[in-house]
């Protein structure tokens, strides 16, 4: 299953060339972590902050094609694997039928002093059900 959150590109996005300035997706792919868990796992940042936190542990991206201001950007985030503590997310932006990028993370559920702990049970299953073997871009 994958998720699809929408971002129009801002000014606040673009750098003095008009385009995006790349740490700027990374932003935009943690709207979508957080999109996502909110709306599907139902788990606001919110929550999960309060006891838990969820860095990026890592994140690699290809860049495409330039993205510009008024863009309108589809990001679909698809599951690839959960760990004992880990989840890893895949990430690709289009433009209309154009890549824009693609990136994948891994993302760590800690407790309050930064270290790693496992998923709860009844996260972990609605996460395991996620994953996708083909990531790739949804429809809708």
């Amino acid at each position: 299953m994958a998720f699809i959150y929408r971002q129009k590109v801002k000014f606040k996005h673009c750098d003095p060339a008009g385009i995006v300035f790349y740490p700027r997706y990374f932003e935009m792919t943690n709207d979508t972590v957080e999109a996502f868990f909110e709306e599907v796992l139902g788990f606001s940042f919110a929550q999960v902050q309060a006891e838990n936190g969820v860095p990026t542990a890592q994140i690699e991206a290809t860049f495409a094609a330039p993205s510009r201001l008024g863009d309108d950007l589809e990001i679909t985030l698809d599951i690839q694997r959960v760990g004992r503590s880990s989840l890893t997310v895949g990430y690709a932006c289009h433009c209309a039928d154009e890549l824009r990028f693609r990136a994948q993370s891994t993302l760590v559920l800690t407790d309050r002093a930064g270290t790693s702990t496992p998923w709860p049970d009844a996260l972990r299953e609605i996460l395991q059900s996620l994953v996708t073997d083909a990531p790739g871009r949804a429809v809708g």
